[in-house]
């Protein structure tokens, strides 16, 4: 009896450490999961442009901010690249410094630095650079969409 009454906390204390170590696999691969969404978001705007790439990976209600006005929605969104179309040497790259998720696993963030460049009407090559902040949901499907960039 004694032996049993030893038992009970000691079973609750491995399944409670077993549950601890399923949260954090499970925050360490959702991690890797937004960071690679978030490396070939990049890559893609590397590859086929910034419109290409932003239109790709915004949610149906993504909001982004530009020139400090809110672009509502993936529609809003096209319309304002179609209206600002990148010159053809624009180029965006950005690398995630910091990643975070929530306990659900269904809503996290990255921060990191980018530059962006371009040729400018007298031909001199203007290069800024930044911090980008990004808020990314995971999708019915499975796949991460930023819904704040």
């Amino acid at each position: 009896m004694k032996n049993s009454i030893l038992l009970v906390p000691l079973l609750a204390m491995l399944i409670f450490n077993a549950c601890a170590d399923n949260d954090a696999l499970n925050m360490d691969n959702w991690k890797k999961e937004i960071i690679k969404t978030e490396n070939d978001f990049a890559e893609l705007a590397q590859k086929e442009g910034i419109y290409k790439a932003f239109l790709t990976y915004a949610a149906d209600d993504a909001v982004i901010m530009r020139n400090n006005e809110l672009i509502s929605g993936k529609d809003a969104i096209d319309a304002y690249f179609k209206e600002h179309i990148p010159a053809k040497d624009e180029k965006l790259s950005w690398k995630p410094d910091h990643v975070s998720i929530s306990k659900s696993g269904d809503l996290g963030y990255t921060f990191g630095s980018y530059t962006f460049s371009y040729t400018d009407e007298a031909g001199e090559t203007i290069e800024r650079k930044g911090i980008f902040h990004t808020v990314w949901q995971k999708q019915a499907d499975g796949t991460w969409k930023f819904v704040w960039d």
